[in-house]
């Protein structure tokens, strides 16, 4: 991933917390072609330096096929994004621009058994009901049919090697600039948008 200086960010914390609140990743694998899948990826963050990704997929893609020992695979997980008009700016001869925060994670998948793959089933509902009131749980379903399920995907877990962060967010712009993008952000009032200039708040209290 190209990231000029400014929009590096290295810290593991930060980039395992976006990892998180954007948990529904791409993966890509290469094999004759390049594959891409979107999942839902879970984080243990105490497994190995960077940490592991856990996560599974239909039996029947075929991407899972193309993992191999001796071949990184990456996985991006995309924070949120958001149009920058040169309109909110106090400085002249602005173009426009797009912000946006993001995590690249490399690391070689690694298949795993059926007792591994029960407990990511598991905790992907864990993780994913933990906000409802009155959350679902795998074990509701007779074991017949969670067998049926659990032999129609394949799980998998990737130790991370490499971690790659970038947040643009008008670092390289001067303060009056960046507070008049945030301005505009919270004008247009969108999910995305708002998440970006909380963003930005949070970089400028950054010490």
């Amino acid at each position: 991933m190209y990231i000029p200086e400014h929009f590096c960010e290295s810290r593991t914390s930060v980039l395992h917390d976006l990892m998180r609140r954007h948990s529904f990743a791409t993966l890509i694998s290469g094999g004759a072609e390049l594959t891409a899948s979107q999942l839902p990826v879970l984080l243990d963050a105490a497994r190995g330096p960077n940490g592991t990704l856990r996560s599974h997929m239909a039996r029947q893609n075929p991407q899972w096929q193309t993992f191999h020992e001796h071949s990184d695979v990456l996985v991006i997980f995309q924070g949120p994004h958001a149009y920058i008009s040169p309109t909110w700016y106090a400085s002249r001869s602005r173009v426009p621009t797009w912000n946006y925060a993001t995590v690249h994670a490399y690391g070689r998948p690694r298949l795993v058994d059926h007792p591994t793959l029960h407990s990511i089933l598991e905790e992907t509902v864990n993780t994913y009901e933990s906000a409802f009131p009155s959350p679902w749980s795998l074990s509701k379903l007779p074991h017949e049919l969670i067998s049926k399920l659990e032999d129609a995907v394949v799980g998998f877990e990737i130790e991370i090697t490499r971690l790659e962060g970038k947040r643009k967010l008008n670092q390289n712009h001067p303060a009056q600039d960046r507070q008049g993008a945030i301005a505009g952000l919270e004008s247009r009032g969108d999910p995305a948008s708002l998440d970006i200039a909380a963003l930005m708040r949070e970089m400028d209290k950054d010490p």
